[in-house]
């Protein structure tokens, strides 16, 4: 055997690391026969066990979660965490509802995905396996780009959280977007996104997803789930061309998408460059904003909208339908200098398809003015 000296620097050094491994070892017996260290991570399973639940009780949890501060992904989500656990499935007991706070706004305030969609997609995710729950998920989806929301069952319920009670207006959004979708409402409602209604628009619309998730897994595992969706009829006229399965040629239109979406509810001035809504500046600069009712009125098939802006900026003039849908966008938060306009809206919609008969309504909105007069097209 080889003779070494040590130093007393060695000793202590080669001591301390023995110590630490010594410890490192009896922490690791202890770990390893601990029931505690690895029962609950043994025990994981997924998909995770369901039991029916009512989805009134869960349209209040979700409303009442938004309100004691989960918002609107994590209060969807945490209405099942708490509904399974006291159902006694002690898979549900230990999974903080919290973990889908980052959902709200659309994702802390990016106004992407919905958060009572997203949580709502995140239960179904959690039970159902991936070979089904894409179905659920597209039929949830579906129907919140689609439903007049808040429902009327929202507006009707008596709900425990007293922060507003009245009936609040109800719109489509055509988009599963937070951004698109409240501010839709915000003008179909003529309230800013900081208001009191707009907050509780976003909690009924919390406690409506969290019915239609606990509908639709209801359903799902008792073997009666019906698939109702269907991707909206104008993505036909726009898919055939960029759908992601069209070969690439160059020089060719871009094969560059693939969405479920409303394709209008984020191109809405895709292919109407050859639509004539003509805008046009018939004055100098006015004293006030308006927004002149249109003429003639009723029209058919065009009408002539004045309105005027006292200072330069970003404008939207938009058309909605009597559902709160966007039809048109005649101006798309394009820059306008200071003056009267007159614009001219020929009854089509963003993809130059004629409209029905109905009214309409059309707006005008800038960093300080909103207003809205109802038009009638009768054909």
């Amino acid at each position: 055997m080889e003779n070494k000296k040590f130093t007393r620097k060695d000793f202590l050094t080669n001591t301390s690391k023995f110590a630490v491994g010594a410890v490192a070892g009896v922490a690791g017996l202890n770990m390893l026969t601990s029931s505690k260290a690895f029962a609950k991570g043994n025990n994981a399973v997924w998909p995770m066990p369901y039991s029916t639940i009512d989805p009134e009780v869960a349209r209040i949890k979700a409303h009442t979660l938004f309100h004691g501060g989960k918002d609107c992904c994590a209060g969807t989500f945490g209405a099942f965490t708490d509904l399974l656990s006291e159902a006694g499935l002690e898979e549900w007991q230990n999974i903080p509802k919290e973990i889908m706070l980052f959902g709200r706004g659309g994702g802390v305030g990016w106004g992407t995905i919905c958060g009572t969609i997203n949580g709502g997609a995140a239960v179904i995710s959690a039970v159902v396996p991936k070979a089904d729950s894409g179905k659920l998920i597209n039929e949830l989806w579906g129907w919140y780009t689609t439903a007049s929301l808040p429902s009327d069952q929202a507006n009707s319920v008596v709900y425990e959280d007293k922060t507003y009670s009245d009936s609040l207006p109800q719109n489509v959004s055509g988009s599963p977007l937070c951004h698109s979708s409240v501010s839709q409402w915000c003008n179909v409602a003529n309230k800013p996104a900081a208001s009191v209604e707009r907050k509780e628009r976003c909690a009924r619309i919390a406690g409506d997803t969290a019915a239609k998730v606990a509908e639709i897994l209801n359903d799902h595992f008792a073997s009666s789930f019906v698939y109702t969706f269907t991707p909206p009829e104008n993505n036909d006229v726009c898919l055939p061309c960029h759908s992601s399965g069209q070969q690439y040629t160059e020089g060719a239109t871009p094969a560059n998408a693939f969405t479920h979406m409303e394709c209008v509810s984020c191109h809405p001035d895709a292919h109407y460059a050859d639509q004539v809504l003509a805008v046009e500046q018939v004055d100098e600069t006015p004293a006030n904003f308006k927004l002149n009712n249109n003429y003639p009125n009723p029209f058919n098939p065009s009408t002539t909208i004045q309105f005027a802006l006292p200072e330069s900026g970003k404008v939207r003039l938009e058309v909605y339908n009597i559902q709160g849908r966007l039809v048109n966008s005649i101006i798309d938060s394009e820059f306008k200098n200071a003056g009267s306009y007159k614009a001219t809206w020929d009854g089509t919609d963003n993809l130059g398809s004629k409209v029905s008969s109905g009214i309409y309504f059309a707006r005008l909105t800038s960093a300080k003015f909103m207003k809205t007069i109802k038009m009638n097209l009768v054909k």
